[in-house]
């Protein structure tokens, strides 16, 4: 059994029923539970459809993400989450490189890591590189004035963990930043590289060994040793090239407004909903969210 999930923008829901209706009777699914009015509806399945790729692209047009799961063990128990442009809005290095004057030439490097093009922890290390001298109490700055919370985390991370699960925050980033957006959010762990720093300034180099790709690999299988439960109960959500690996294991890879060669190689993407669509993925309904 699987099940169909349609959703849409919080901002501006206008899921139609029309679309589900139809949808629902093309595929011969069964009776359309609405999750959220306006906004998010699913329907089971006996089999996983054919034609699901074009269908996708038809509903991204009209600015509905489509997803299809298998309907066993939806619900997880344990949240594992990138952090910068996934749990929050911004690029984390970047803020820092604007700081730094160097803006333009860190966000072409970041993104082209992001999207796959290149080697992660060298392009961590080049752009580390020019932040040298930087005074560390500008991280204190960029967090307070210039990061943002993605739409719809605090509900994810509160209705989760009401429900008993656990949850990680593992980024390519910086410790300085995940420690507060973990504490803010109410993760129960974070792991993130370290930015080295000298007589109150930005050595211009990371601590090694450098937390990438497979690092996150290593710390859900750490995590779901230690718990007692298996990758299949895992959530994990993220954005770029070196999420895959955790996105590929888990029993629920997220790709949310993820980088284009990053979104195609995972079943799940979210486009047009923020992280409360994680929330209905898993057959929670908007009035079982905590608020």
């Amino acid at each position: 059994m699987y099940t169909a999930i349609l959703l849409t923008s919080p901002e501006k829901p206008a899921l139609d029923p029309s679309l589900v209706e139809s949808l629902r009777n093309a595929w011969g699914g069964g009776d359309a539970v609405w999750l959220s009015p306006d906004e998010a509806a699913e329907f089971d399945l006996q089999t996983m459809p054919d034609n699901r790729e074009e269908v996708w692209q038809s509903c991204q047009d009209m600015g509905v993400d489509l997803v299809v799961v298998p309907s066993a063990g939806r619900r997880k128990k344990m949240l594992l989450a990138d952090m910068d442009s996934t749990m929050i809005q911004q690029e984390c290095i970047d803020e820092l490189a604007d700081e730094a004057g160097v803006g333009d030439r860190v966000k072409d490097i970041t993104a082209r890591a992001m999207n796959g093009e290149l080697d992660f922890e060298e392009a961590l290390r080049e752009r580390v590189g020019l932040l040298k001298g930087l005074p560390e109490m500008v991280i204190d700055q960029v967090l307070a004035d210039r990061i943002k919370l993605m739409p719809g985390g605090p509900v994810l991370l509160g209705t989760m963990k009401r429900e008993g699960a656990f949850s990680a925050l593992v980024s390519g980033g910086f410790t300085a930043f995940t420690q507060s957006v973990a504490a803010i959010l109410g993760f129960d762990e974070n792991r993130a590289n370290v930015l080295l720093t000298k007589g109150g300034l930005l050595t211009g180099t990371v601590g090694e060994p450098i937390l990438g790709k497979q690092a996150k690999v290593d710390a859900l299988r750490h995590y779901t040793k230690t718990l007692g439960i298996e990758v299949s109960d895992v959530v994990a959500v993220g954005d770029g090239a070196n999420d895959l690996g955790m996105l590929s294991l888990a029993g629920m890879g997220v790709a949310l407004h993820a980088k284009p060669s990053v979104a195609a190689q995972c079943d799940v993407r979210i486009n047009h909903g923020d992280l409360t669509a994680l929330l209905f993925v898993q057959g929670y309904a908007r009035a079982d969210f905590a608020v």
